[in-house]
């Protein structure tokens, strides 16, 4: 399948959602209904009155044809999700530090982030920053040996900052491309652990000039709008420069991907469709507005 059918395939459950709630209306669409149904989706409250409102303002301007409303929609959807600056800085090697809270698939996306490389033809490399969870090491090695990717990692309850430099003093030794950095997850409220997570950060400047060129926050999808406390203090504290959402697949939440770029104005990167090193996608304004909106048109 190509991107817009395994796309459409994650976002089922929310794009019947919609659906639901379009047809009950008799497809009648108006602001009020639109705000609900998008509500209905975790689009989040603040995006939700937006696009309500933009609507309303193009329907009295005669910009929306009769019929033609999903296909307004789909360019709105498209356009919100269009964040500006969502270029990504590359460096050699490469640094992303994968941070979020426990739970939300940070090690698996990181090894995923890792197979993808390799399967890009560049060098990869991870690092068990996770030094507080055992299990969290030995899920990062299974994948590693899966992915056969290389993968750094001290004893139990080493120094996260010390793991991480002498994975990059490595890693520059062996003229690595990629290098993943799996960190603990930690709840945003205990600000002990932002402050750890702040000081990988410094190390991995020190160690790679400009590093980590990426800091990807990891959302668990599932979470809906409840999770945009996660991408306000993740934001603040560690310097995200982009969203994986993962486990889209089982959710008809799928909204909260406008509520995400709008809250943190930075882009989503990548979706997580499955449990298969091939299901964290790339995203794609475009793909995605189609995904959840083309059929219903």
């Amino acid at each position: 399948m190509d991107l817009l059918q395994r796309l459409r395939r994650g976002l089922g459950a929310t794009r019947s959602l919609l659906g639901e709630r379009f047809s009950a209306t008799g497809w009648v669409i108006t602001p009020e209904t639109l705000e609900e149904a998008l509500l209905a989706a975790d689009v989040g409250i603040e995006a939700a009155e937006t696009v309500a409102r933009q609507f309303d303002d193009a329907r009295r301007r005669g910009k929306v044809a009769p019929g033609g409303e999903m296909a307004w929609l789909r360019s709105e959807v498209e356009a919100l999700l269009t964040v500006a600056g969502s270029g990504a800085r590359r460096g050699k090697p490469h640094v992303v530090l994968v941070v979020g809270v426990n739970g939300s698939g940070k090690t698996t996306t990181a090894a995923k982030l890792a197979g993808r490389a390799k399967a890009e033809g560049r060098v990869a490399m991870l690092v068990a920053a996770d030094t507080f969870r055992a299990a969290a090491v030995e899920q990062l090695q299974v994948w590693g040996a899966r992915l056969e990717v290389p993968v750094v990692a001290q004893r139990p309850g080493a120094d996260p900052g010390a793991v991480v430099f002498d994975a990059l003093q490595a890693a520059l030794a062996r003229g690595v491309d990629d290098v993943i950095i799996d960190t603990a997850g930690r709840l945003h409220t205990k600000h002990n652990l932002m402050a750890e997570l702040e000081k990988v950060r410094k190390v991995c400047a020190r160690a790679v000039p400009g590093a980590p060129h990426e800091v990807l926050l990891v959302l668990d999808a599932t979470s809906g709008t409840n999770g945009l406390a996660q991408v306000r203090e993740f934001g603040a504290r560690s310097g995200v420069t982009g969203v994986a959402l993962t486990k889209l697949d089982g959710t008809a939440k799928g909204g909260v991907v406008l509520a995400v770029a709008r809250e943190l104005g930075v882009p989503v990167r990548w979706v997580g469709i499955g449990e298969g090193s091939d299901d964290l996608l790339p995203f794609a304004p475009d793909v995605f507005a189609a995904a959840l909106l083309e059929a219903l048109a």
